[in-house]
């Protein structure tokens, strides 16, 4: 029997991570389950898996979740440190799929237990991905993506030689906006952009696709994961999302990963790994689908893209300060105070000011990351002010 924590499991990844497991309950024993504001949708889950332990980010939150397991025997706890806790007990397998920098130490945490982290939450990479990576050599842990595109190129690789790999390309739906005109997206509300083609994922994940900030997040994610330079890797509109990735090798052969736009598959390779078992997805028909197409995601149309390039090569702390500029811009679009072209200026703008500063040079800590997302998220209100 398999232990498995979920962090973050009132989220999307986490209800398709808990579903996979709901349907082999005698396979799995569930430690630790954390959400956020839905403990409703926590309590029950937790019931229903009898997990040991199930933890709400919110402290105002913990008396309603506790009367909610009230008698099922689940252990209760809440805050941010209690979220942590939870991830440091021992389990052979963790979902990290906290969304924002705020899986970044609970994941830190998973790791400590050297078994395998299952990694959803893209900003522990994009902040702190040396950082993580080192953790997780020294505590003798493995780290296996869930981002569909990082699971796609980590499968492509399988057997492979790093050194043979001339270009890694992952591929973006183009989001709610991807056929719009250029001088429609000043009008955009973030109702429309949480509104996504392809596919069913939460509220900030969404508008991130609309946007392309994900996909930056995710050439980032590219870069620190597999080593590769930013020379090296793209992205390309795939309207389709069957595609999600593609690894070109010297020879001129090309591997490309092909399947439904369904999370179950990358969260059901990382659970079953290093075996492939019967998931229920939906089976790929090529016939039916007739055809596939890409375009180039220009990366004029969406600066995160060049943004993104920019980080990979300064290194240091600029993905730290890139997520704390882009969470804190996105709350100010959603909250309707800038248009959605102005969260790429504003990401930028605090860049720029944080380079010139020579801040982002500073040796990578958990106390330099935090202190870096605290400063950009000032710096991103202060830029929006200016506006």
């Amino acid at each position: 029997m398999k232990s498995v924590s979920i962090l973050g499991a009132t989220g999307s990844i986490g209800q398709n991570t808990i579903d996979l497991i709901a349907r082999s309950p005698d396979a799995y024993r569930v430690v630790a389950l954390t959400g956020g504001r839905n403990v409703e949708k926590l309590a029950d889950d937790a019931r229903r898996l009898k997990a040991a332990i199930a933890v709400t980010a919110e402290p105002a939150l913990y008396a309603e979740l506790a009367e909610r397991l009230e008698g099922s025997g689940v252990e209760v706890a809440a805050g941010p440190q209690a979220l942590v806790e939870a991830a440091s007990r021992p389990a052979d397998w963790t979902m990290s799929a906290i969304i924002g920098s705020a899986g970044l130490e609970p994941g830190l945490a998973a790791i400590g237990n050297g078994a395998t982290l299952a990694l959803a939450n893209k900003e522990s990479l994009v902040c702190a991905g040396p950082l993580l990576l080192s953790e997780a050599k020294q505590a003798g842990a493995r780290i296996l993506p869930v981002d569909s595109e990082h699971s796609a190129i980590f499968q492509a690789l399988v057997g492979e030689d790093m050194a043979a790999v001339e270009r890694i390309t992952i591929t973006a739906s183009g989001g709610a906006f991807r056929d719009w005109p250029e001088e429609r997206l000043a009008e955009a509300t973030a109702a429309e952009a949480a509104t996504h083609p392809n596919w069913s994922m939460g509220q900030r994940i969404t508008i991130d696709s609309a946007s392309l900030f994900n996909k930056a997040m995710e050439l980032i994610e590219t870069h620190e994961f597999f080593g590769v330079p930013s020379s090296a890797i793209d992205a390309v509109i795939h309207p389709e999302s069957i595609v999600h990735a593609m690894v070109a090798f010297r020879d001129g052969a090309v591997l490309a990963h092909l399947g439904f736009p369904d999370m179950r598959h990358a969260i059901g390779y990382a659970l079953n790994w290093p075996d492939r078992l019967a998931l229920p997805v939906p089976r790929l028909d090529l016939v039916k689908l007739a055809s596939l197409t890409f375009r180039d995601a220009d990366e004029r149309r969406h600066p995160a893209l060049r943004l993104a390039r920019e980080v990979m090569d300064a290194g240091g702390l600029s993905g730290a300060a890139f997520n704390g500029a882009k969470e804190r811009a996105l709350d100010l679009f959603i909250e309707g105070r800038i248009t959605f072209p102005t969260m790429a200026a504003i990401v930028e703008r605090v860049l720029d000011r944080l380079s010139a500063s020579g801040d982002l040079a500073g040796a990578m800590t958990i106390e330099a990351v935090r202190d870096i997302d605290e400063r950009s998220r000032r710096l991103a209100d202060e830029a929006a002010a200016e506006r």
